[in-house]
Order: structure tokens, then sequence, then C-alpha cells
């Protein structure tokens, strides 16, 4: 990896990456990094694609996309961030974006990028501008139903902008905004078994998961509730995530199994009767794409309250029940968990049943080929840009 100063501007290289005599392909720069919600919709689309374009990725060092990223695409990084802060920290943030410019400059040229794709975050920035300096068409990915800094001030300058859900569109009116979802992985989009640890038994199946941040003030509501779920035949699955103390000992309690996290989430989700999870776009989609009826309690912290906006697209095709995030000794979640498990419980006629009409809510608000979607308009993008260019050089001579 070379390095450009304080910034790291290189691919990382394996043997199992694609190999391809890329000459007459077209080259597209994906721009994702940090967390699932950026990298999984970007890894979806990627895989979607032709197998003729070839496809490098721009990240930050020491993020995710250095463990999912260099066994498929070359991986190149940048140091990014930000920019939020006040006084120094904020001209910091200012001087970084402008070197992460215009070094993604570089490799733009350096690569003969023909198209640019970004799922939003700090690393959209430097990639937007690079992009714009060059002449190189961009499609933004945004997820969320509030977009995010970066779609709201660099937007414009991207050729198109996809959204994952209609009311972004909304907000993004001079950005020619287009509703095509959120990609989800692969496994998620056809069936899967149901682990072999989750508890077994016949009653119903509550997933509860908090996400790699929200997941500690999730589980301080969860678990004083977990006897009663388990005394009543409730079988729980309690993904607690890595950040949680209290998660050091797990439960003991018949038809409980508490893990940090879970590598089978689409056969989870595909068999689970209910879940309690945040409202990140990807949660979001992963849930609809899988039918699971769903508790929505919206990070309180999240930028924007992009995940309350999430969860009331959610909500409105009666898809989840919203709670907001409360104290272990309200009995909010509790009251709402036996409302909607009650008639499973009861094993009540399907029409008593309130889980039916809102798994019938996640499908109508699923978009099951988000990531073809997507693709195609990237693919569009790119061929209006090469017959634009053409048309000019024919013109100049």
């Amino acid at each position: 990896m070379r390095s450009n100063g304080t910034l790291k501007l290189g691919a990382l290289s394996n043997p199992g990456q694609r190999r391809r005599h890329a000459s007459a392909m077209p080259r597209l720069l994906i721009a994702a990094s940090g967390t699932g919600g950026h990298l999984f919709p970007a890894l979806a689309v990627a895989e979607a694609l032709p197998a003729d374009w070839d496809v490098h990725w721009l990240g930050v060092p020491d993020r995710l996309e250095r463990q999912l990223v260099p066994s498929r695409f070359p991986l190149h990084t940048v140091k990014a961030g930000g920019l939020q802060g006040r006084g120094l920290r904020k001209v910091i943030n200012l001087l970084r974006l402008i070197a992460a410019t215009g070094s993604v400059r570089q490799l733009i040229r350096r690569e003969g990028v023909s198209v640019v794709f970004s799922t939003g975050g700090y690393i959209a920035a430097p990639a937007i501008l690079a992009a714009r300096w060059c002449g190189v068409p961009v499609v933004l990915h945004e997820s969320n139903a509030i977009p995010g800094r970066v779609t709201r001030l660099l937007g414009r300058l991207c050729s198109r902008v996809a959204v994952g859900l209609p009311a972004a569109a909304e907000l993004l009116p001079h950005c020619r905004p287009v509703v095509t979802g959120t990609p989800v992985r692969n496994e998620f989009l056809r069936p899967a078994p149901l682990p072999d640890w989750v508890p077994q038994g016949s009653g119903p199946l509550l997933v509860v998961m908090g996400g790699s941040q929200g997941a500690v003030g999730l589980n301080r509501m969860v678990r004083p509730l977990l006897p009663q779920l388990s005394e009543a035949g409730v079988r729980v699955v309690h993904l607690t995530g890595s950040n949680d103390p209290e998660a050091a000992s797990p439960s003991q309690l018949p038809g409980v199994v508490e893990r940090p996290f879970c590598d089978a989430m689409a056969g989870l989700l595909q068999h689970a009767d209910l879940a309690v999870s945040r409202s990140g776009a990807g949660a979001l989609s992963e849930l609809a794409v899988c039918g699971t009826p769903a508790v929505l309690v919206p990070y309180p912290a999240a930028a924007d309250h992009h995940q309350d906006a999430n969860a009331s697209a959610a909500a409105s095709l009666a898809a989840a029940v919203i709670v907001e995030q409360h104290t272990p000794e309200s009995s909010v979640l509790e009251h709402t968990l036996w409302r909607l498990l009650g008639a499973r419980l009861r094993h009540s006629p399907a029409a008593a049943d309130p889980l039916t009409p809102m798994r019938a809510g996640m499908q109508q608000l699923a978009v099951r080929d988000a990531q073809d979607r997507v693709g195609n308009l990237i693919i569009i993008t790119a061929n209006n840009h090469k017959k634009a260019s053409h048309g000019n050089a024919v013109r100049r001579h």
C-alpha cells in the first residue's frame, strides 16, 4: 500500500480477488465504509453487476471493510472524517477532507474510473467531490427516511440519488431522487434454515437485536421480561452485541439463548414470529424482505432522529409497532409483547392474530430487487455519461 503523507491510498490484494483485464471494461469505484449499514448494501450492488464490470472499493483504514472487502475487490483507503465538531476540530476535519479529496482524485484518474457509487457516510464526501472534479458521474444511495448530512449537502452534485424509502425522496427535490429500496445480502433473498442452536418447541420465536451501537439500552428493556417470556413458552433469541457488560453471564432460562451476534440472521428472521429491533435502515430492510413483524425501538442518539422516521415508515404500513426506549421499570414493552404474542400463545384463530397483518405489511415494505434497481441505475448513468462524452468529443473535432 502506498503512503501519501498522512493518507493511505492503495489497494489490498490477495489470491481471492477478481483479476480482470479491464482495458475496455467499465470501472466502478464504490465508496462505502464503517458499518454494515453502509457496507452490506454496497456489497449487494457490487455482486449484482454484470461480470464485465471492474469494481474497486474506497474505504477508511481500520474499519469493517478491511475484513469484508479485500477477498472480493481491491480496497483503497483514505483517512476521512465528518464535518461535525467546532473550532480546531472542525478545521482539522476540513483539512482532512481536502487532502482525502485530492487523493481520491488521483485514484480516479489513475484507475480510469467510469462511475462512482456511494452509500453515504464520511467516505462519500471526498468521493463525490473528487468525482465532480474529474467529471466522473456519481450515484449516491441514501437508505434512511431522513437523508444524512452528506446527502443533504452534496446530493445535488450527484448524477442520481437512489433512496431506500419514499419519505427521503420528498426531502430531496433538487437531487433527482429515485426510489429503489435498500439492497440486502443475497442470503436474505432465498429460503434459509433455522440455526440448530435456536431453542426448540412449539411456542412463538422472539428475536431481540440491538445492532452494533444501540444494544445496551435495548438489552436493559428486555432482560427483566425474560423470566416471564420463558415461563409462558416464548422461545427467545437475544442478540446482546459485544459492548454490554451485563451480557457476560448469558441467561440460563429454558427456551432463552443469549449471544453477542448471529452469523445466520437470514434463517433466524425468516423463522421468527416477532422481532424487537432498532430501526436502522439496514435492519429494517432485512426485516422487510424476511416478512418479520417487529417492535421497533428507535435509537435515541441516531443523527437527526432518522431511526424514528424509519420506524414511522414501517408503522404506516401496519408492519411494526413503535416503542420508545424506556427504563427497565416501565411496562410499555412488556404490554406490547403480550398483546402481539398472546394470540399465538393461546393458539387463537389466525383472524385474531395481530402478527398476520403485520407480516403482510412488512412484505409490502420489502423491495426484493433493490440491488438490481441500484445496479441498473449505475449502468444507465455510466452509459449516458459515455455517450455524452463521445458526443462532445465528436463536436470538438
